[in-house]
């Protein structure tokens, strides 16, 4: 069996740009995992752990929340099969576009409304 290496949380936190809380966090709430360690040894993450951590990254960035990256980590489970989570992404994907696209329909219109109301305070003064 190979061992693959392991990197330090305080390796990984730097080099992402997180805290080592928000990975010890999003590991208590269950989106990643650290390798096994032995007792009292500090927390390491595979290559393979890493990628999932960078892939959690995006998804935060995306909007997605932590319930709906943890619905998405049951879905991927144990057998680390994307088969099973993809379409449930598609499908989180397909909500947050549907939620974003109302917002700027939101905006825009709020826009139009600001836009007129200034030109009906900017008539009234004109002599």
């Amino acid at each position: 069996m190979i061992e693959e290496p392991l990197t330090s949380i305080s390796e990984l936190s730097t080099s992402l740009g997180l805290t080592t809380r928000t990975l010890r966090y999003w590991e208590e709430v269950g989106i990643i995992e650290s390798a096994d360690r032995a007792d009292g040894a500090a927390r390491g993450y595979t290559p393979y752990y890493v990628r999932r951590i960078k892939f959690i990254m995006k998804l935060k960035h995306l909007g997605l929340t932590i319930r709906e990256m943890q619905s998405l980590s049951s879905f991927y489970g144990d057998a680390k099969q994307t088969d099973m989570m993809i379409p449930a992404l598609i499908k989180t994907l397909d909500e947050h576009i549907e939620t974003l696209d109302g917002r700027v329909a939101n905006l825009t219109a709020l826009r139009k409304e600001i836009v007129e109301y200034r030109q009906r305070m900017a008539e009234k003064l004109k002599p």
